[in-house]
C-alpha cells in the first residue's frame, strides 16, 4: 500500500471504526445545521417578506428579494421540477451510501454541506406549491444586484461551498476513507 497514508500522516489502525463514527456524526451535525438554518430562513422570508418589495440589506451588495424557483441553479430548466426532485433524491442517497466509507474530517464537512443543502431544496420540491414533488424552491439572497447575479438560498450556498471543497479535496488527493494519494501513487 505504498503511497497511501492516513490524512494525519499515520498508518491506518483498528481505531478507524471510531474515527468513522465521529466523522459520520460530524457529517450529520453539519447537514442538520445547514438544513435547519435553510428551513428557518425560508420560513422567515416567506412569512414576513414574500409579498413585500425587495429589502436592501447592504446597498449595492446584498438584497433580500424573495422568488420561487421551479428550475435548478440559476433558474436553469424551469418546468422540470420533477426531474430535479428525482436528481436531488439520488444525490441524498449517494451521499448516505458514501458515508459508510467516511473517515476524513474535511470530507465529513464537505458531505454534510452537500447533504444539508440537498435536503433543504428537496424539502421545498416535495412540500411547497404548486404541488407535491413539483414545488418551487424559495430563493431570497441577491448579491451585487446590479450584476444580475442569480438569487439563491442557504441550501444553494451550502451545495456550492461543498462542491468547491470536494473539488479541492480531490485535487489535493484527500480520499473519503481518510487516506491521501501521494505524488508517487499519482505518477505511478
Amino acid at each position: 500500500m505504498r503511497g497511501v497514508q492516513a490524512a494525519g500522516g499515520t498508518p491506518l489502525t483498528a481505531a478507524a471504526g471510531g474515527v468513522r463514527a465521529r466523522r459520520i456524526g460530524l457529517l450529520a451535525a453539519v447537514a442538520v445545521l445547514i438544513y435547519v438554518f435553510d428551513l428557518v430562513t425560508k420560513y422567515l422570508v416567506v412569512e414576513y417578506l414574500e409579498k413585500d418589495p425587495p429589502v436592501v440589506v447592504v446597498p449595492d451588495v446584498l438584497v433580500i428579494n424573495v422568488i420561487r424557483n421551479s428550475g435548478a441553479a440559476f433558474s436553469i430548466g424551469t418546468g422540470m421540477t420533477i426531474i430535479f426532485t428525482i436528481i436531488a433524491t439520488a444525490v441524498v442517497i449517494a451521499i448516505i451510501r458514501t458515508a459508510r466509507q467516511l473517515r476524513s474530517l474535511p470530507w465529513g464537512i464537505t458531505l454534510g454541506l452537500l447533504l444539508g443543502g440537498a435536503f433543504g431544496n428537496l424539502t421545498d420540491r416535495i412540500f411547497r406549491a404548486p404541488a407535491p414533488f413539483q414545488g418551487h424552491v424559495v430563493d431570497f439572497m441577491q448579491v451585487f444586484p446590479a450584476t444580475g447575479f442569480p438569487i439563491f438560498n442557504v441550501a444553494d450556498s451550502a451545495i456550492v461551498c461543498g462542491g468547491i471543497l470536494a473539488v479541492f479535496l480531490a485535487w489535493r488527493g484527500y480520499q473519503i476513507d481518510g487516506t491521501r494519494e501521494t505524488g508517487a501513487e499519482k505518477d505511478g
